[in-house]
C-alpha cells in the first residue's frame, strides 16, 4: 500500500512513516516510480509502535522490542519484555513522590530554600532559625563607615 493509504489507515502522517523508516522500525519496498509500496502488515506493525510510545517506551526501546518480538510471541513472553519498563517507572514514581515530600516539607519555611531552615513556628519564634540580624548590621556598619 502507498504512503497516504498507509498514513490515513494508521492514523499517522506520511511524515511519521518515513521517520519511522528511517529509523528502521518500519520497511518498504520502492516501486519502479520509486515511490514506497508498504506490506499490509506494516499497519499492525505501525499500530503497535504507536501503542508502545503510548505506553512510554522511546523509539529507541521500541525498536529493541520489535527486533526481541520479531513474529508472534506468547503473551507471557511480551509480559516478561514490558516488566523492566513497568520496573523503571515505579522507581520514578517512587523518586518524585520523594522529591514532592521534600518540596512540601519545605514550602512553608520563611525561606522555602535555605540550608538547615526549619520549619516556621518551631522553637522560638516563627522563622526564628533565619536570622537576618548579620546581613542588617553589616550594612548598616557598612553605611556609617562610608557617611
Amino acid at each position: 500500500m502507498r504512503i497516504g493509504e498507509l498514513a490515513r489507515r494508521a492514523g499517522v502522517s506520511p511524515d511519521t512513516l518515513r521517520f519511522y523508516e528511517a529509523r528502521g522500525l518500519i520497511a518498504a519496498d520502492r516501486r519502479p516510480n520509486g515511490y514506497r509500496d508498504y506490506p499490509t502488515g506494516e499497519l499492525a506493525r505501525v499500530a503497535l509502535i504507536r501503542q508502545a510510545k503510548a505506553l512510554g517506551f522511546s523509539l529507541a526501546e521500541i525498536g529493541v522490542l520489535l527486533d526481541q518480538i520479531g513474529g508472534e510471541l506468547p503473551p507471557a513472553e511480551v509480559a516478561a519484555l514490558l516488566q523492566p519498563k513497568l520496573d523503571e517507572i515505579d522507581a520514578r514514581i517512587a523518586a518524585m513522590t520523594s522529591l514532592r515530600q521534600l518540596l512540601a516539607d519545605r514550602i512553608d519555611r520563611p525561606c522555602p530554600l535555605a540550608v538547615g531552615a526549619r520549619p516556621a513556628g518551631g522553637p522560638g519564634q516563627p522563622g526564628a532559625s533565619i536570622s537576618r540580624a548579620p546581613a542588617q548590621s553589616r550594612r548598616l556598619s557598612g553605611a556609617q563607615s562610608r557617611g
